[in-house]
């Protein structure tokens, strides 16, 4: 009920009113009412919704399967086109690498959101060109230092940002550094699941 309401009350366009007026200019026409210039219904509102309806017919949208899809590229961001990619990068933990979002130590002077910008910046270069989503952290995963590795602290707390790449973005332009692409179905398969559930929050 409500749908049809604001449908009633909505605004009609400029074709659909330019339509009705051609319309009634047509009756009236028919009648003898009124003598119009042929110059103005050259090209009606009728005529251009035939045509914009010919040219969608001849339309043939691209196909969403790509080179980098085919070779299962997870480093290209050419792939997976309708589904939201997250970036992960080889980081060591102690003795062993992991792939994870990209993370670093805070400084001492910066705020939270300085240091993700720095911590981006310096993994992942210049190329790569995103906007960041508030002051605020979005998430955050605390977990345990190897027991070999526990020195001043037993733990680490990492807070995560939000952040979009923004439109021209190149990509990493580092090629040694191991990094991947992923959809949320890859990384649900690809990284730890106490860690993943973390993420998964806040990429919802």
């Amino acid at each position: 009920m409500l749908d049809q309401i604001e449908l009633e009350k909505s605004l009609k366009s400029n074709h659909e009113l330019r339509k009705e007026t051609e319309k009634r200019q047509l009756e009236l026409l028919k009648a003898g009412k009124i003598d119009l210039d042929s110059e103005a219904l050259k090209q009606t509102a009728q005529d251009l919704e035939d045509a914009y309806n010919d040219e969608l017919a001849k339309f043939n949208p691209a196909p969403r399967t790509t080179e980098a899809d085919k070779k299962n590229n997870i480093r290209s961001l050419d792939r997976k086109l309708e589904e939201t990619l997250v970036l992960l990068v080889e980081q060591k933990l102690g003795n062993k690498s992991h792939f994870l979002l990209p993370q670093g130590r805070h400084k001492a002077g910066e705020s939270m959101r300085q240091t993700a910008e720095r911590t981006l910046k310096e993994q992942c270069g210049d190329a790569l060109q995103v906007t960041f989503y508030g002051n605020a952290p979005v998430g955050f995963y605390k977990y345990k230092y190897p027991a070999s590795s526990r020195t001043e602290t037993v733990g680490a707390k990492v807070f995560f940002f939000r952040s979009v790449l923004k439109q021209g973005s190149g990509n990493i332009a580092d090629s040694k550094l191991k990094y991947q692409w992923m959809s949320q179905k890859e990384l649900q398969q690809q990284l730890q699941q106490a860690y993943y559930q973390s993420v998964a929050q806040f990429l919802l």
